[in-house]
């Protein structure tokens, strides 16, 4: 949100029921009857602030942002252009709700909540205080959100959890049956519309003593591992990755139960199943990486082309955008 290039002239509507107090309000902006807005509070152009919404005077709002009825801004508060949100929705800005001068903890110890462009904010959800809602990210009706909120990610429950993400369409790929037997191959079929995204056919050599399954470097491997790590144990909810990498590679096998991998290469998105051995997914450099709706019981094995690098990791969406964003534009 830009606040330099706004346009505060005052050009706005104002039903005659309203008590604005602000002078910072944008062109084309709405506030609707029984709206209370402060004296320093900050509104963008052509928002939408509906009946019974009160903004207190810490309060930024972006551009083309809708406040459905009965929600209140409190000091610390901002939301990005673009934001929707719904009916009676609720907002705290105090981390100590109860305290009292003389007590253990400050009184009004809030915290800025920023909520990021484009989000939606569904009726009657709660945002704790101090939480950043990515931009486009969903909170669905009711939810009580109590940590901060990914990019594109939907959240719904109480306490809220991730349930999907946005535009990842589910695209299950179909991995060898378990009852064939494949010969290696370094054949790779590219079923996945992100860029930087392979699936390998693993072969499943059954056998009256188990199940074999192998990989072979320059075959079905399409790099020489320098590291391996296993995720296992995962609780349900818990989502993990959130990052990309600058330089390294990796290529993910599920050994065990099953779990959803979210691909993102800053233009598309797909969510895929993972639940054989028989499939194994190269993931290239730059290609942001979410996993989550683990079973119980899965066991994920993940090679890797170099050794850890903290500074190879990419954990800030923002940049992630920013740092893919040149090749797109250089292909067109």
């Amino acid at each position: 949100m830009n606040l330099s290039g706004m346009n505060l002239s005052g050009d706005y509507f104002k039903h005659p029921m309203a008590l604005v107090e602000a002078t910072h309000i944008g062109a084309g902006t709405r506030v609707w009857a029984f709206a209370h807005v402060s004296e320093r509070a900050v509104i963008g152009r052509d928002c939408n602030i509906c009946d019974h919404v009160f903004i207190e005077n810490d309060v930024l709002v972006g551009d083309r942002v809708t406040i459905k009825c009965g929600v209140q801004l409190w000091d610390g508060i901002t939301l990005g252009d673009d934001v929707f949100v719904g009916p009676n929705a609720t907002f705290s800005n105090d981390v100590y709700p109860n305290s009292q001068q003389g007590s253990n903890h400050p009184p009004a110890a809030f915290s800025r909540t920023v909520v990021r462009e484009g989000a939606t904010i569904g009726a009657n959800a709660t945002i704790l205080s101090g939480l950043t809602i990515g931009r486009r990210a969903l909170v669905s009706a009711g939810a009580v959100v109590t940590h901060d909120v990914p990019a594109n990610a939907k959240v719904a429950g109480n306490p809220a959890q991730i349930i999907g993400y946005l535009d990842s369409e589910r695209a299950d790929a179909q991995p060898t049956r378990i009852t064939e037997i494949t010969e290696i191959t370094d054949a790779a079929r590219q079923t996945s519309k992100v860029r930087g995204v392979t699936f390998y056919d693993m072969p499943i050599i059954p056998d009256l003593r188990g199940n074999l399954s192998v990989g072979e470097i320059e075959k079905n491997l399409p790099f020489a591992p320098q590291r391996y790590f296993v995720v296992s144990g995962v609780p349900n909810r818990e989502v993990r990755g959130e990052h990309a990498h600058k330089t390294l590679h990796q290529f993910l096998v599920c050994l065990q139960g099953d779990y959803s991998l979210v691909v993102d290469d800053g233009r598309e998105r797909e969510e895929l199943l993972l639940n054989s051995p028989a499939l194994g997914i190269h993931v290239a450099p730059l290609v942001w990486g979410i996993q989550y709706k683990f079973s119980r019981d899965a066991i994920l094995l993940v090679l890797a082309s170099a050794k850890y690098d903290p500074t190879d990791y990419i954990r800030d969406y923002d940049e992630f955008e920013r740092l893919v964003a040149r090749p797109f534009h250089d292909e067109s």
